[in-house]
């Protein structure tokens, strides 16, 4: 029997290798992770490093490339972590041709604020006991003088950036942020939606008050300006 007959073989068993990996990924156990990703949610729980955000943006990256366009879930309980990799992840969710929903449970403080903050303007969610806290970056600074004078510059440009990013997301002031965010400065899901960083608190029914708030966005952005006079 030649290659050619055996291949036509398996075809026609449906045994062949393209065949038996389609029936794989068809009747393989499927993990909770593996459902909540087939359902585009993702999940930011736990101090934001290296691996953490790794994961997250990979996940961002698949779901975007599987469907362009179709929106992606955010769920976000995180203490924050460092400023690098909460940049990269804000910058992926930037990047991808995706709207992002974010949804606040828990808490969202430091970078997971900022994050809460990036999602898609009209998509922005908390729970009613969330809670969301700012505050300026920073770090133990250890060393030479002229290695302690570098670190600290680069808190400084830290600031000034992760300041910028939530005044272009909340449309607070820059300055306003900069004094506020000097301490820790809480909020309340209620005091986060005033303040910007959110779009609706959300309650029972929670799923329908999502839409129904992305729906409006969506109009608004859609209405025609008035003529003049």
């Amino acid at each position: 029997m030649s290659a050619r007959d055996d291949y036509l073989r398996h075809i026609d068993r449906g045994t062949g290798p393209y065949d038996q990996y389609g029936q794989y990924q068809r009747f393989r156990q499927m993990s909770l992770d593996d459902m909540l990703l087939e359902n585009r949610i993702i999940f930011l729980i736990g101090e934001i490093n290296y691996a953490r955000a790794t994961e997250v943006i990979m996940k961002m990256l698949y779901l975007d490339n599987l469907k362009k366009g179709r929106e992606i879930s955010l769920y976000i309980n995180s203490p924050g972590g460092t400023v690098d990799d909460t940049l990269a992840i804000y910058d992926t969710m930037r990047f991808v041709g995706s709207p992002i929903a974010t949804y606040c449970i828990g808490r969202a403080q430091s970078g997971g604020a900022v994050v809460l903050a990036a999602g898609t303007k009209g998509s922005r969610f908390a729970l009613p006991h969330a809670k969301i806290m700012l505050h300026q970056p920073w770090g133990g600074v250890t060393g030479q003088a002229s290695d302690i004078k570098i670190q600290a510059e680069e808190i400084l440009k830290a600031k000034q950036t992760i300041s910028r990013l939530l005044a272009d997301h909340t449309g607070q002031p820059i300055e306003k942020i900069i004094l506020e965010t000097e301490r820790d400065r809480y909020m309340t899901a209620d005091e986060a939606k005033e303040y910007g960083l959110i779009d609706e608190v959300l309650h029972e029914d929670g799923q329908q008050k999502a839409n129904a708030s992305k729906k409006e966005a969506a109009q608004a952005e859609e209405k025609p300006a008035e003529p003049g006079t």
